[in-house]
Formats: structure tokens, sequence, C-alpha cells
């Protein structure tokens, strides 16, 4: 049953609802499925997102926040049944960490410059 995050008179035909998503660390993420207002901004959402996440206001205010793995801002209009995601910061540079694992491995023996038969050149 989706938590009703907004206390007041709303009718059921006055509230959408939506997932929320937040991962604190690898591996783990929370969901919950939120009812809210039709026509409410996601600024104006997340005190009652962050409510049924059961995580502080702030954590959740820092962070950056998308609807379907796309960054949106904060006053964009929620539709009912989107996926509401926030983003913790990347702690190591993908692009750099692709450039270490190939320093260690080595070129002959990654990805496409591996020799796959005797005698073939790298990347055939």
């Amino acid at each position: 049953m989706p938590k009703s995050a907004f206390a007041g008179a709303h009718t059921t035909a006055e509230l959408i609802t939506v997932d929320v998503l937040y991962s604190p660390g690898p591996r783990v993420v929370q969901q919950s499925p939120v009812q809210l207002p039709a026509g409410c901004q996601l600024g104006q959402a997340l005190p009652a997102l962050a409510q049924a996440l059961g995580v502080p206001l702030a954590n959740l205010a820092a962070l950056d926040v998308g609807i379907w793995s796309l960054r949106c801002p904060k006053d964009r209009v929620l539709v009912a049944g989107e996926r509401v995601e926030f983003y913790r910061p990347l702690r190591v540079d993908p692009k750099a960490a692709r450039r270490e694992r190939f320093v260690r491995q080595g070129a002959k023996s990654a990805g496409l410059f591996a020799k796959k038969r005797p005698g073939a050149k790298a990347g055939y």
C-alpha cells in the first residue's frame, strides 16, 4: 500500500503515485511508492520523498535528482507512475579507473588488444 505523504482532505482522484529510489551505498537500494497531490513539483515533493524513505531531508536535498535515469530540474511537475531517483556523487572517475585497469593489465591482455589466436594481430 503506498504511503500517503501529504496529510489533508485529498480524494484518490487528486493523488498520484510515484516510486522513489535512493541508494545510500554500493549495492543497497531503498525503494518506496509515495502518493502525492496531482500537479506537485519535484522540489515540493522532496520532504514527502525523504519521509517515505526514512532519510533526512538534508541528505536528499544535496543530491542530484532525476526521473527514469534522466536528470531533471526540481521545478518539473511529477506524473503518475514515474520513478524518481536520487544520484550520489561518483567517488572515482570511470575514465580514470578504466585507464588504471588498462595499465595494470597491460596492452597484451586487455580487451581488443588481447591476441585471440596464435599469429593474429592484436584486436583481430
